[in-house]
């Protein structure tokens, strides 16, 4: 009877070293870190509107409007609106046609670029409006909010954090009146 034990404890053994080498095999070693800040989650076009609301600078530049370049406009909000981003930014393409250097018109289009997950193009348009508006104000506010919020969605603190220097320039305190 010893020798039928010895037997039959040998191959369960076996198997149970066997199993435990295949254990070993698929051990899983703990994923690595992303160290990198996290994607915004927030509506990142309100916190862009909400530094232009908040910008109570002297200067506020208003440009007249072409009432066709005005219409427009209109629809592209009520687009945005319903969640109809391609129609307004297809809008706001056509108003660009008649007024290419609108930098009020530019940073409308950024930010529907911001609704179309088009980040590089809504920052290149916050660029340009910034490079052809009154560099101050509201206006430029949301110009530099836009450049903050896109590198935050690129992960780019150090950008972000330049980005938000040129938004403190944005603000011109105007005279104290007693």
């Amino acid at each position: 009877m010893s020798y039928l034990s010895k037997r039959s404890s040998l191959p369960s053994l076996l198997l149970a070293t066997g199993l435990l080498a295949g254990c070993s095999m698929f051990a899983t070693t703990p994923a690595p870190v992303d160290s990198r800040p996290p994607v915004p989650t927030y509506d990142q076009v309100a916190a862009i509107r909400a530094a232009g609301d908040r910008e109570k600078s002297i200067i506020d530049v208003n440009p007249l409007r072409d009432p066709g370049v005005t219409a427009l406009q209109d629809v592209a909000r009520r687009d945005e609106q319903t969640g109809k981003y391609a129609d307004a930014a297809a809008k706001l393409d056509q108003a660009l046609k008649l007024n290419p250097d609108s930098p009020d018109l530019l940073q409308e289009r950024a930010e529907v670029a911001v609704r179309l997950k088009d980040f590089s193009e809504a920052e290149t348009l916050a660029h340009k409006s910034w490079s052809l508006g009154p560099r101050l104000g509201p206006l430029c506010a949301r110009n530099w909010q836009t450049v903050v919020e896109m590198r935050l969605q690129a992960r780019d603190v150090a950008g972000a954090a330049t980005a938000r220097k040129w938004l403190a320039q944005c603000h011109k305190a105007g005279i104290p009146r007693y």
